[in-house]
């Protein structure tokens, strides 16, 4: 389990990043009035799936209380 744990630990650290640097793009993007709502829109639905997916993996570091 170890090496598994390592592997979402990194996977966590690389959502993150990417998430973090998604909310400063739709950040930048919604100050611009000119800015391309469709690609907002893609930003913003990406920004909630790499949520999700932050979420998923966190649980799977939680050990199971029922085990």
């Amino acid at each position: 389990m170890g090496d598994k744990a390592a592997d979402i630990a990194r996977q966590l650290v690389e959502l993150r990043i990417e998430h973090r640097d998604l909310d400063a793009a739709i950040a930048r993007m919604d100050a611009d009035p000119q800015c391309d709502e469709l690609q907002l829109k893609r930003l913003k639905k990406r920004k909630l799936l790499l949520k999700d997916a932050i979420t998923r993996l966190e649980s799977k570091l939680i050990p199971d209380l029922d085990a």
